[in-house]
């Protein structure tokens, strides 16, 4: 059973990407967060810069892109495979208020009859491995039953399922029993996506689900970046090998940003979620929430208490 790195928007970009694959490793496969090609496809610096082949020379991801336009999809697939890559991702899940309001990630899964015939295009049209991340509704999983026959018509290179609706965002419990009916009932590859943060959760998921194709983590990997290695029998993390981390990341992000200010939020966004192992420190995560300063940002960092292994 394959583990893969889930795309997390505003964090796992090529820089944090190549760091985690050299200090960490132990992972599968890594997917870029969302581009997102506007409608006459042209294709954002920054997404631009993340699937650049001499930016991914550690590991090749699976680019995700974001769209419900069968035309910009296949132009940028075009792009795609003048870089060398042979299969992309689509994303069904993204619960943001400004994507779905476009009707594009979790926002297309109640647009059924675009939905349709935007899969019916492409899957006609393009000729590299299409896989899919999708949620199991967009109001509740009750849309789930349509939404997999409607996926089972196609020859998804792999589906990844977050069992929650949009409507739940990331609250609350993951909804197995509906991920078990794409267990028993999808007739494409299954990887499981959700709520996967600690060693003991993916026991469990593969336990329930021997046969999967692969595993996804996102939060859980961020908050804890050796959880792959600790997964495959590793030892657990310590906060010396957070800080150490944290420390290339710094240098590699202040050489490509240039600004402090820029690498401090960066940063930020990633220890919100590594605080997570100390939830006793309340002091430092309050400075790591506040903090406009990259220098107060790494003193406070570097004052936590080793983790007990």
């Amino acid at each position: 059973m394959k583990l893969s790195f889930a795309p997390l928007e505003g964090i796992t970009g090529y820089i944090y990407r190549n760091t985690h694959a050299e200090y960490f490793g132990c992972c599968d496969e890594y997917y870029t967060p969302f581009i997102s090609p506007s409608d006459n496809s042209k294709i954002g610096r920054k997404g631009f810069r993340d699937m650049l082949p001499e930016n991914n020379t550690v590991i090749r991801p699976t680019v995700q892109v974001l769209t419900n336009n069968s035309v910009s999809f296949l132009k940028f697939t075009e792009k795609l495979k003048e870089y060398g890559y042979d299969e992309v991702n689509i994303n069904l899940g993204c619960p943001s208020p400004t994507v779905v309001n476009k009707k594009r990630g979790s926002g297309l899964l109640r647009e059924r009859e675009l939905l349709e015939n935007f899969l019916d295009e492409i899957f006609e049209k393009c000729d590299i491995k299409i896989s899919i991340k999708t949620r199991i509704g967009f109001s509740s999983a009750d849309e789930f039953s349509d939404l997999l026959a409607l996926y089972n018509k196609y020859p998804i290179k792999l589906l990844t399922v977050h069992p929650r609706s949009r409507a739940d965002f990331y609250k609350g419990e993951v909804n197995l029993d509906a991920f078990k009916e794409a267990y028993s009932l999808s007739q494409n590859p299954l990887c499981y996506n959700g709520n996967v943060f600690s060693k003991e959760d993916y026991n469990k998921i593969a336990s329930l689900f021997p046969y999967l194709d692969s595993i996804m983590l996102g939060r859980g990997a961020v908050a804890n970046p050796a959880i792959f290695r600790e997964i495959h029998g590793g030892k657990p993390i310590t906060t010396t090998q957070m800080l150490e981390f944290t420390e290339i990341l710094k240098d590699r992000y202040n050489a490509i940003l240039s600004s402090d200010k820029f690498t401090m939020h960066k940063l930020k966004e990633i220890w919100l979620l590594m605080m997570w192992n100390f939830p006793k420190e309340e002091k430092i995560l309050k400075i790591v929430r506040r903090t406009e300063s990259l220098s107060e940002l790494m003193r406070a960092i570097h004052s936590l208490p080793q983790l007990e292994t």
